[in-house]
């Protein structure tokens, strides 16, 4: 059996008793990074074997891992921070459980997106989840196409190319533009800042950004824009 548990995106308190629980049970555990799980793990006591599984190897060890699952080892995947697969390793070996009817369940716990979303003041009743834009090729097609898009739209981004999205942002949605940028998130340093596209660029850039960054946008409501 194969178990996805969220992580806490920051305040360690954030996990749920039920992941601990499972993390306690299984027999192995596989991270994103063992280093920085490692920290986790220790500080809930939890001493279990523990394997790599990150974008870099997850094509070869699949399966390995399977076929161990398939003799009766129970695993759990967690990542660094927040839910498995949300913008992390968990789609090729949840793919390959359901091939092969491994049992596969994920848990309910923390994904970063959704306090930014909520928090943001926007419209969250019909949203769109877009993670990470290209660093390079379809950055540009993609922005074009979504300066159209309705539903407000949610974004990971790096602190180092914050304020060049932002400024992207701008010039292909509109100045205007409402949007949220939430960072931190459930940490001692968290921040929410809101306004238009431009007003929040305007305060990054004079700013030195750490941390994990979520960028909320309003949808299009321009007749022009639609058309």
């Amino acid at each position: 059996m194969l178990y996805l548990v969220p992580t806490p995106v920051g305040n360690l308190k954030d996990v749920t008793l039920r992941s601990l629980e499972i993390l306690q049970s299984v027999d192995v555990i596989l991270c994103e990074d063992t280093r920085t799980s490692s920290k986790f793990l220790h500080h809930y006591n939890i001493q279990k074997p523990l394997s790599p599984y990150h974008m870099f190897n997850e094509h070869k060890v699949l399966d390995h891992l399977t076929n161990d699952m398939l003799a009766g080892k129970t695993m759990a995947l967690i990542t660094d921070a927040g839910t498995p697969g949300i913008s992390d390793p968990a789609f090729l070996i949840v793919r390959e459980c359901v091939k092969k009817n491994i049992k596969v369940e994920c848990l309910p716990g923390a994904t970063a997106f959704v306090p930014a979303l909520v928090n943001s003041g926007l419209p969250i009743h019909r949203f769109c989840f877009e993670g990470f834009l290209p660093v390079k090729k379809g950055r540009m097609t993609l922005l074009t196409k979504l300066a159209t898009e309705e539903r407000t739209m949610i974004f990971y981004e790096s602190p180092l190319r914050l304020v060049k999205t932002l400024k992207e942002m701008a010039n292909y949605f509109g100045a205007d533009r409402p949007c949220s940028v939430s960072r931190e998130i459930s940490k001692m340093f968290e921040e929410t800042q809101r306004g238009s596209l431009q007003e929040v660029y305007a305060y990054f850039e004079q700013k030195t950004v750490k941390g994990e960054i979520v960028i909320v946008v309003q949808g299009s409501t321009d007749p022009k824009q639609k058309a």
